[in-house]
């Protein structure tokens, strides 16, 4: 189960890439908004962190305009590492290097085809571990 979260600047996006995941048989569980009216990207993506974090989803999708705001707000849950990407290769290293468990994305940087490329990558790219296992540990520890 993925948690899939934005704002009123992110939610055409977030819908495109729930249908587009749906018709791979990935469910999606929402954690809003649900329309363009303004509202506010704390609530949204705190929401479908601690859903990460405590473990109801393996891994989240959140977005913004800019993917900075909400991305931001998801790594101020404990046990997230959220990463904002543009392109499939940052997708593909924050997973090998970083463990990352949320990707965020920017719904005014980020088309509906290249945000299904990140997408795709982001949730079928295995963390390496070896000396990046470390370093993720070195970042957990930051949040004891």
């Amino acid at each position: 189960m993925i948690a899939i979260a934005s704002d009123h600047g992110g939610y055409a996006l977030k819908e495109h890439i729930k249908a587009y995941l749906a018709a791979k048989g990935i469910t999606c569980q929402d954690f809003g908004t649900d329309s363009t009216e303004s509202c506010d990207y704390p609530v949204f993506g705190r929401a479908a962190a601690e859903a990460v974090a405590d473990g109801r989803c393996e891994q989240g999708i959140v977005i913004c305009t800019t993917g900075i705001g909400i991305s931001i707000t998801a790594n101020k849950v404990k046990g997230i590492r959220c990463a904002l990407c543009a392109d499939s290769l940052s997708a593909e290293m924050t997973r090998r290097h970083n463990n990352a468990n949320m990707l965020a994305m920017g719904a005014g940087i980020v088309g509906p085809n290249l945000a299904e490329r990140i997408v795709d990558v982001f949730l079928n790219t295995e963390f390496e571990g070896g000396r990046h296992a470390r370093r993720v540990d070195l970042i957990s520890a930051m949040e004891k």
